[in-house]
């Protein structure tokens, strides 16, 4: 497995070249960027409190994603796949038509985007149940959405990576096997991320269960006893089960990347990155031993 890094784990005061820079130096072996609205510096993206730049925009022209490009190149950090959190705005099973479209628009970009950076995934946030946005609702619209979006995706060679996240949406894994099963299509997957079901479940029962379902891993740490938003921690701090979560994945064949998606610190913000650097190198040991 390789070891990559989210680049919300970075300042948001880095240059372009400076995050692949820095991103290299820390010992990673790829990266993962975010899109952004054209207006994103300094914006909170979500509840999670990660902050966007405008690295990577909607509005990102293709002399400029050549340019993040050749930037990877440059500092042989190949740009794993692209992500977003402007999905959680612009929901794919929004009852607004404007809000709906403006979500496949997203991932058409992060889509063109993802194939012009040489990456082979987008993760997509599939949907967000709310009191006035249901649960059937979201189930149907959701699918249709990705269904639309899934010949383009094909077309670029891209797949389309359903994360499980906070939405109150696919909340066990044989739902998110049930859903990825009925969708039927080979550039629709799952993006896991190991952190976000630690409060509900056990990352490595949804690993066997989704199987080679599974395309990339998000992977950071949870304190059970914080119990809410506020309990995501470094890597090593929560109470995630490194070797089991390790085992399950080695017991699947997976052989992609491990991705941390961590916010820096407020003191001294590059040390997130290395000290995030080193966990996964004890962290990657487990798979070493398999």
């Amino acid at each position: 497995m390789r070891k990559g890094i989210n680049s919300w784990c970075l300042p948001t005061t880095l240059a372009r070249h400076e995050i692949f820079e820095e991103a290299k130096a820390a010992g990673f072996e790829t990266i993962e960027l975010n899109m952004a609205e054209a207006d994103a510096k300094g914006k909170l993206t979500d509840e999670l409190g990660l902050v966007d730049t405008e690295i990577l925009t909607l509005t990102t022209t293709e002399t400029e994603l050549l340019e993040l490009k050749n930037l990877s190149k440059q500092f042989a950090l190949p740009i794993s796949s692209v992500a977003t959190a402007l999905h959680w705005a612009y929901p794919l099973n929004s009852s607004n038509k404007e809000k709906r479209e403006k979500g496949k628009f997203i991932a058409q970009k992060m889509i063109d985007a993802c194939h012009i950076l040489g990456g082979d995934t987008v993760l997509i946030v599939p949907g967000v149940v709310t009191e006035t946005e249901d649960y059937a609702s979201c189930y149907t619209r959701s699918k249709e959405a990705l269904l639309e979006l899934a010949p383009y995706a094909a077309e670029k060679g891209i797949v389309i990576g359903v994360e499980n996240v906070w939405n109150k949406f696919l909340l066990s894994p044989l739902e998110m096997k049930q859903f990825i099963d009925e969708l039927n299509h080979p550039n629709i997957k799952v993006y896991f991320d190991a952190g976000n079901v630690l409060q509900f479940a056990y990352p490595e029962q949804w690993v066997r269960i989704l199987g080679e379902r599974i395309q990339k891993v998000h992977i950071k740490d949870f304190s059970r006893t914080v119990g809410n938003i506020n309990g995501f921690t470094g890597l090593l701090a929560g109470d995630m089960n490194w070797s089991s979560l390790m085992q399950a994945l080695n017991e699947i064949g997976y052989k992609g990347t491990l991705t941390c998606e961590l916010s820096p610190y407020r003191e001294n913000p590059l040390q997130l990155a290395r000290d995030a650097s080193q966990a996964m190198d004890y962290i990657l040991h487990f798979d070493n031993k398999k």
